[in-house]
């Protein structure tokens, strides 16, 4: 029988936040194990870091030209002829989701078999005064009616006071961890290897709202962060500290000076949650060796973006920078079915439409000439071969709309409506503390990633380049036309 394929992933967790890699702070010891019994690949990045972009490259395949959603809208129907789970489906899989999926219509199945569906919480669907019965978050949502099957209709996911988008607040889940939606995505999950048809492999994607926010982890894990030192965050050279109109105050602040203790507690409660997730991570591992099923399943580790968490006196996600683009990337093959050497690291530069391929390379199932990413299986067979010399990324973002362009090792950064330009050396400045844009030494180098992204954007509808320059101001879209 073909392998059985797992896809865990979370939301809004950065790519350093493993104690493998030396994190001063968190630990992680089941993605370290899944680590070591797989392959890191060290520079994997979303190339549209919010949610909407970031999960249709995954259940795509397609670079974000193609799929068309090249900045954040929600309530734009996903039509894709070619998903993951529905190739795999044809392939003879018996695909599921549990937990998150971001598509709209929201209960769309996107070739999987079944949804068992915890979006967080969705704007479009939880205004009551505009949505129809079918949107409302009641009729989607399958975690809030078991929630309230078990606690009560008056309980709801907002009872914490957190907003959804706030990544400067944190309290603790107040409940018993057990009605927690991380537990919950995993006991989905166990119970789905229950369900499971056995005549056939499966496909099941794991999908954890969180570490996004609200940040509420179990008192157990934010007592554990509470009562550690909690690293800073990077500060450029470059980046603005001033915050003359009291933006860091907000609730749901993107920019501006957090109070230390409240920045402090969010950074706790975000490293708490990924821990969280860890430990159920492990749970449903165990579970997978009850059921005799771990040593023949493929399991894929990654985050849809990731969270700048203070860096550069910004917060969330959506821009270039590493803490918001950089993901986790970790494919772990606990039986060595694949053959490829276990705990080792490839440090080409890697996306998340290369999911799809991937995946179905290890199925042994046709890729569809839609797909833009490339298999990553010839790179851990030894094979010749180079994925990509640069990666194109970018997100319409109002006055801080941008592309960027990278190979993991440099990064050159336009943005759209100002002609700001930055460059960072990666290998000698991870955390892109100094822009050198202006540094005779790369100039080069600079031209080189700049011509680049002129040959990228020649002919996009929005009028970026005349093929021979960059061109300032033309009005990004958070949606190409051929999706709308």
């Amino acid at each position: 029988m073909k392998p059985n394929i797992m896809l865990l992933m979370v939301d809004q967790m950065r790519y350093d936040c493993l104690s493998m890699l030396n994190h001063p702070v968190i630990e992680t010891p089941n993605l370290d194990e899944l680590a070591q019994k797989g392959v890191v690949f060290s520079n994997a990045y979303s190339a549209t870091p919010t949610c909407v972009p970031a999960r249709a490259a995954v259940l795509t395949g397609m670079s974000q030209e193609s799929h068309g959603r090249v900045g954040y809208e929600d309530r734009i129907p996903w039509n894709y002829e070619h998903t993951l789970p529905g190739e795999l489906a044809k392939a003879g899989y018996h695909t599921q989701c549990v937990g998150k999926m971001h598509v709209y219509p929201t209960r769309k199945l996107m070739g999987f078999h079944n949804i068992t569906l915890h979006d967080g919480y969705m704007h479009y669907n939880r205004f009551k005064n505009e949505v129809k019965t079918t949107e409302t978050f009641e009729y989607c949502d399958d975690y809030l009616n078991w929630f309230r099957d078990k606690k009560g209709y008056e309980y709801d996911i907002t009872d914490l006071g957190l907003d959804c988008n706030s990544s400067t607040m944190a309290r603790p889940w107040e409940l018993e961890e057990k009605y927690h939606p991380t537990n919950w995505t995993v006991q989905q999950s166990i119970d789905f290897l229950r369900k499971r048809d056995p005549s056939k492999p499966f496909f099941l994607k794991t999908s954890f709202v969180r570490p996004h926010p609200p940040f509420d982890p179990p008192k157990f894990f934010f007592d554990q962060y509470l009562n550690s030192d909690i690293d800073d965050p990077y500060i450029g050279e470059w980046a603005n500290t001033e915050d003359p109109t009291n933006d860091g105050l907000m609730p749901t602040a993107k920019k501006g000076n957090v109070p230390s203790s409240r920045l402090r507690r969010a950074r706790a409660a975000y490293y708490a949650l990924i821990s969280h997730i860890d430990y159920e991570i492990g749970r449903l591992i165990n579970a997978m060796q009850e059921y005799g099923v771990l040593d023949n399943t493929i399991i894929l580790f990654t985050s849809d973006h990731g969270e700048l968490l203070g860096d550069h006196n910004r917060f969330a996600k959506a821009l270039p920078y590493e803490g918001s683009a950089h993901v986790p990337f970790i494919l772990n093959d606990p039986g060595n079915l694949l053959g490829f050497k276990q705990g080792s690291t490839v440090d080409q530069v890697v996306e998340l439409r290369d999911i799809m391929p991937t995946l179905l390379d290890i199925a042994g199932a046709d890729i569809p000439k839609s797909v833009d990413g490339k298999s990553l299986i010839p790179i851990l067979n030894d094979q010749p071969s180079t994925l990509r010399e640069f990666l194109h990324g970018e997100h319409a973002y109002g006055i801080d709309s941008y592309h960027y362009v990278t190979n993991g090792k440099e990064k050159y950064i336009w943005f759209s409506q100002t002609g700001n330009e930055q460059y960072f050396n990666l290998e000698e400045d991870p955390y892109e503390l100094k822009n050198e844009i202006d540094n005779l030494r790369y100039e080069s180098r600079i031209n080189v990633l700049r011509q680049f992204l002129i040959k990228q954007l020649t002919g996009r509808e929005e009028g970026y380049t005349d093929g021979k320059q960059l061109i300032v101001g033309k009005q990004p879209k958070t949606c190409l036309n051929h999706i709308l």
